[in-house]
Formats: C-alpha cells, sequence, structure tokens
C-alpha cells in the first residue's frame, strides 16, 4: 500500500474559496483558482485506489493521512515519501497493525544503537523538540544510494526507516527493492487526473459540496476500471501468444484482488 496527495483545481468561486482555499504563485500572487486536495491510499499491484480523503488545500497531506490510518492492517505495507514523516504520524500509523516503511529527511538525527547484518542499523525517531530523546520510538534504518548513472541524481542517498525490525525475515535490500513500488501511486494520481479527467482540467463545481461529488465520482470510476482491468488480466494473459494485446502493465502485478467494491470513504 502507498500513501500520497494531490490536488484538483476547482472553480473561482466565493464558495469554494472560503471553504477550499488556493495557493500562491511563484511571484505571490494568488492563484486563478482555488485548489481541494485528496489524500488517497493505493495498492500498488492493481492501481486501484482503496481509500481516500478530501480537504482545503490549506490543510497538509500529512495531516489529512491521519483519517486514513485506520483503515490499515497487520497484512498490509504502508509506503510513503518525506513529506509524511513524523513521530505522531509514524506512531498512528504503526498502531494500526501495517508494517511501515517510509522515506525520512537526510537532515533527521538517526542515531546508530546496533547494527545487524545487511547494511541497515537500529536507531530511534523522536520528536523535533526532543533532544534528550526521551520520547522516542525504536526504528529500524537503511541507507542506500542508486549505482546508476543513467538516473537523475544517481548520487543521492535514500534512507529509510522501517518498523520491521528483523533483518533476517526482511533484508535492507528487499525492502530498499520495494520501496522503488513507491512511485506507482505517481502513476495512478497520473491515470486520475491526467488520462481520465483530463489534463490541465478545471472541476466544474462553483458549490464544495459539488466539488466533493465530482470528486468521489472521479475516485469510482478509477476503482471500477483497475478493478476490470484485474479481472481481465488474467483471462487474457493466455492469449497474448496468439496475437492478442497483453494485458495491461500492473493489472496483476503482485497483486491480490482490490479492496471492496464500492471501496469506503472517508470523507
Amino acid at each position: 500500500m502507498v500513501i500520497d496527495g494531490t490536488t484538483f483545481d476547482v472553480p473561482d468561486s466565493e464558495e469554494n474559496d472560503a471553504r477550499l482555499g488556493r495557493p500562491k504563485t511563484h511571484r505571490g500572487e494568488w492563484s486563478a483558482f482555488s485548489r481541494v486536495r485528496v489524500v488517497a491510499l493505493a495498492e500498488c499491484g492493481t492501481h486501484a485506489i482503496t481509500h481516500a480523503t478530501l480537504g482545503p488545500f490549506s490543510t497538509a497531506e500529512s495531516v489529512l493521512a491521519r483519517e486514513l490510518f485506520d483503515v490499515l492492517g497487520p497484512e498490509d505495507l504502508l509506503m510513503a515519501e518525506r513529506g509524511f514523516a513524523g513521530l505522531e504520524r509514524w506512531r498512528a500509523a504503526a498502531a494500526s497493525g501495517a508494517d511501515l516503511l517510509w522515506r525520512i529527511k537526510s537532515t533527521a538525527v538517526l542515531p546508530v544503537w546496533r547494527e545487524p547484518p545487511g547494511g541497515s542499523y537500529l536507531s530511534d525517531i523522536a520528536a523535533a523538540g526532543d533532544r534528550k530523546r526521551a520520547d522516542a520510538v525504536v526504528a529500524r534504518v537503511i541507507e542506500y544510494t542508486l549505482d546508476d548513472p543513467g538516473r537523475p541524481q544517481y548520487t543521492t542517498r535514500y534512507r529509510l526507516i522501517t518498523t520491521i525490525l528483523d533483518h533476517e525475515s526482511a533484508p535492507a535490500m528487499e525492502l530498499a527493492a520495494r520501496y522503488n513500488e513507491r512511485w506507482e501511486i505517481e502513476t495512478v494520481l497520473d491515470e486520475l487526473k491526467t488520462h481520465q479527467r483530463g489534463p490541465a482540467q478545471v472541476l466544474r463545481s462553483r458549490s464544495p459540496e459539488g466539488v466533493e461529488q465530482e470528486v468521489w465520482g472521479h475516485l469510482l470510476v478509477h476503482h471500477a476500471i483497475r478493478s476490470l482491468m484485474h479481472t481481465a488480466a488474467p483471462r487474457t494473459s493466455a492469449r497474448t501468444l496468439t496475437g492478442s494485446p497483453s494485458p495491461a502493465p500492473c493489472a496483476s502485478r503482485d497483486a491480490t484482488s482490490p479492496r471492496g467494491w464500492p471501496f469506503p470513504l472517508t470523507a
């Protein structure tokens, strides 16, 4: 499972502006459109968005994300990028019983307490003001770079933290490779906003209630499409050798059936 967020442009109306807000441009001017923020949980394999929550543009993704942690369970592995890292969010997500694999900022202080074999070490994460680390939480840290000069910023050092402390059941190299799948949600959001909604399109409703309906409609349609693709993929895979089109990428890779339909919505 992956968590991430995005925004949708909505019509310029007094109601939308008052409820949802709008960003400023790089020149410090207000944007032409108000925006609604969406944070979603998605499956890496099926690309199905299983849960989502909406909020005003002024509410950060990391704040909205807490509304989704309760739907996770012991069989889930939740991946997230650096913007979601933080002690309280880490605790809230871990309380669901799910395993966590999050990237963390390079400036975070992570003391080395023990170094098991395999390229990881045990540390702890603490709140920004907790210099004595009196309320820290144990985590396992994996640091690595990409040995591929053809990749942009290939010298960047990645730092991951995980709740999986056993280096034998989850080797560092496997977790690093698994984290690469976090990028699948970028494709998911591209499917939703570019290919389904249309590039650079503005939602139609001039009221926040209508905006909310439109966003849920887009999410439901996207889930229906991904569910259909997952169902169809095993049936078509046997026909690919005869010249028929191959199944859509990612439709059945490392995937079980997409979660419940219609999916639960968190408003």
